[in-house]
């Protein structure tokens, strides 16, 4: 397997559209396939070998020599990379990074502004086991209602804080300036974000085609219900509500 000519990664934390970006850009055909290849592996990372990395390799790269992956931010791959090619602990962690993703000079950032909202799709997708549901497909029927868990939503909270955290440290430490993708525009611009991802990559956009939205939203009336619950009751008897 030849080496990615270019590689990217996206970056993200749950429920912030990462998987729909994720098909859309592995419609057009040129911007390789970034799926969570990491995340699919079995194995623990310090078992992965040099022709598992290079497997993820083909399986992620488009004819034109370009892959992509993405991945919620975490250390283990990091150190299992820095171990795997016996890198210097000197070596900063995106340098690691590139050895592991040849030619990864470009790094995607999706994140969403509605940290309440973002925890509650989380534990309804947690509650549920409906994580996506195909474009146009029939919404399944949950009883969900007494679901509703405000400490497991306030722990989804702040663990989405403490993931975009790192993945912002990380940024900040190796000088890193990514292309932020914000749920909230994505949903209401999903052909122009793609394109300014693929414009991002330096992809030309001449005969670009791109694949409808693969998903459909699971926010419903159970979800807004569980919203305007942890508002109100993350703000019980605070003199002055911020929303």
């Amino acid at each position: 397997m030849n080496k990615p000519a270019l590689s990217y990664t996206i970056w993200f934390s749950q429920r912030t559209g990462s998987t729909l970006l994720n098909k859309a850009l592995a419609s057009t055909g040129v911007a390789g396939d970034p799926g969570e290849w990491l995340h699919f592996q079995e194995r623990h990372p310090s078992t992965l070998t040099r022709e598992n990395l290079e497997q993820i390799w083909q399986d992620g790269t488009t004819s034109n020599g370009v892959f992509g992956l993405k991945i919620n931010f975490e250390q283990r791959w990091i150190d299992a990379f820095r171990e795997m090619f016996e890198l210097p602990q000197e070596v900063s962690r995106a340098e690691v990074w590139s050895t592991a993703f040849p030619n990864c000079n470009r790094h995607i950032y999706m994140t969403r502004r509605n940290k309440v909202r973002l925890a509650v799709s989380w534990w309804r997708a947690i509650v549920t086991g409906e994580w996506h549901r195909e474009y146009g497909g029939k919404p399944q029927e949950h009883e969900i209602a007494d679901k509703y868990n405000i400490d497991a939503i306030s722990h989804l909270l702040m663990e989405s804080t403490m993931r975009e955290a790192a993945i912002e440290d990380f940024f900040t430490e190796s000088g890193i300036l990514p292309l932020t993708i914000v749920y909230e525009d994505f949903i209401l611009d999903y052909e122009g974000t793609v394109l300014k991802v693929l414009e991002f990559l330096g992809i030309p956009l001449n005969n670009i085609h791109i694949s409808p939205p693969s998903f459909d939203k699971l926010a419903d009336d159970t979800a807004e219900q569980w919203v305007q619950r942890f508002r109100d009751e993350c703000q019980k008897n605070w003199e002055d509500k911020r929303w």
